[in-house]
């Protein structure tokens, strides 16, 4: 039996926390840390590993396999999504918590990361069977979660009423209630306005930034965005209204492109439909992958991660990316844009209005005090804007590194700077 070696045009298989620990080194080569604290902000705190055994509708017991990585603590209590989806691993879930940490830090939100998920298709389960697991995953969790500890919130396959099921089953096993122990619920039971549509807004926001940095006018500028989901389908809504010309959109079946542009109202999400983008009656339809490779002056990959590879890296046309998605690109993928000169805005900036939000609903709960819509977007607003000046202050203050590597860096100092405070515990 023969074996065919991988060829220069494939990526090498690469965990999100591989590639998390990658982009870790890169930026603290750029700075003078603790090489101690790097190692070990390389590793997570813990992870939990549960078994979650419930009754299916006809009568069958199944148990399902649940995790919930904590990465780091050092600035407040961990903070992340908790996914319901076939291929959640142990190993997805740390790096996906440490990406939470580098958020939290480079928004300045007093949060470290975490994450969490179990291996389940929520599609294929019923809502009283998705409602059993969540409660039982509430109880199996609840010694490594709570307000002050572990804050979890929705995420793939989840949604505000996986939280508020989750909410509700940790609130009657404490004998009160705590609507601070998950974000992401409906407002009629603490969460925040906004919430849902922050990551969209946020990633429209600094998408905005980044065209007039680079000296060009939001109106004169072609979008395409791949995954018209949650993300978005808020992201393209919010840079139609801003002047920006959206002329490609993708959900998981295909594409579409009007060179002339979309009404991004008019278009039904996949989360408000499924099917309905790319059964959108529209000048041109290709297929969803073909879309990144469009000659357009931004791209913002919204959907899944791994999708911009050495593969079609190459290939890639846009002027500017900004991603959309967690982990949508990878750390070669990354090395041939850095070398082409294009510009690429990080995940743990572009995308983190979903953890300010959370922030905002944290206060409100905490302080039993609701804010408006318009209160949440304006002060959504201005976090963002605080960041991306802090981002872009340390982009230009190094010629040397790229978007990505500026954004850890601001994130690395501030982390780095609450261990060395703190110190290590004997």
């Amino acid at each position: 039996m023969t074996t065919t070696a991988p060829t220069e045009s494939e990526d090498p298989p690469e965990t999100a926390a591989e590639t998390a620990r990658h982009q870790l080194d890169r930026a603290a080569s750029h700075i003078d840390v603790d090489p101690g604290v790097v190692e070990r902000l390389k590793h997570p705190k813990s992870v939990h590993q549960v078994s979650v055994p419930i009754e299916m509708d006809d009568g069958e017991m199944r148990i399902f396999t649940g995790y919930r990585a904590h990465h780091d603590s050092a600035r407040g209590p961990f903070k992340g999504g908790l996914r319901y989806h076939p291929d959640v691993t142990a190993e997805e879930c740390v790096g996906l918590s440490m990406w939470m940490t580098w958020k939290c830090a480079v928004m300045d939100i007093p949060f470290g990361g975490g994450k969490g998920g179990v291996v389940a298709n929520p599609k294929a389960l019923s809502e009283r069977e998705n409602e059993r697991l969540t409660r039982r995953l509430a109880e199996e969790l609840r010694d490594v979660v709570g307000p002050m500890r572990d804050i979890p919130a929705p995420d793939m396959g989840t949604n505000a009423q996986t939280m508020a099921w989750f909410m509700d089953s940790y609130s009657m096993q404490e004998g009160e209630s705590h609507p601070g122990v998950v974000t992401g619920k409906p407002p009629v039971i603490g969460g925040s306005y906004g919430r849902e549509e922050a990551p969209g807004r946020s990633v429209a926001v600094i998408a905005r930034e980044a065209i007039d940095h680079y000296d060009n006018e939001i109106e004169e500028t072609t979008v395409a965005i791949q995954g018209f989901g949650s993300v978005g389908a808020n992201a393209a809504r919010l840079l139609d209204e801003f002047g920006a010309n959206v002329v490609a959109l993708a959900d998981v079946n295909g594409a579409i492109r009007d060179p002339d542009g979309f009404d991004t109202h008019d278009v039904i999400s996949h989360e408000e439909q499924p099917g309905m983008v790319s059964g959108y009656d529209a000048p041109e339809s290709l297929a969803n992958d073909e879309l990144l490779e469009l000659d357009v002056d931004v791209v913002v990959p919204a959907a899944l991660g791994n999708v911009l590879t050495v593969d079609n890296a190459d290939d890639v046309q846009a002027d500017l990316i900004v991603e959309g998605a967690n982990g949508p690109t990878t750390t070669r993928a990354d090395e041939i844009f850095a070398e082409r000169g294009i510009p690429l805005i990080p995940d743990i900036l572009a995308n983190a209005g979903g953890v300010t939000v959370s922030y905002f609903e944290w206060l409100q709960d905490i302080n039993r005090r609701a804010w408006t819509l318009e209160e949440v977007n304006e002060e959504l607003e201005s976090e963002m804007l605080t960041a991306w000046n802090d981002v872009r202050g340390a982009y230009t203050a190094h010629d040397d590194v790229t978007w990505r590597e500026a954004a850890y860096i601001v994130g690395l100092r501030r982390v780095a700077a609450a261990h060395e405070v703190r110190g290590l515990w004997p």
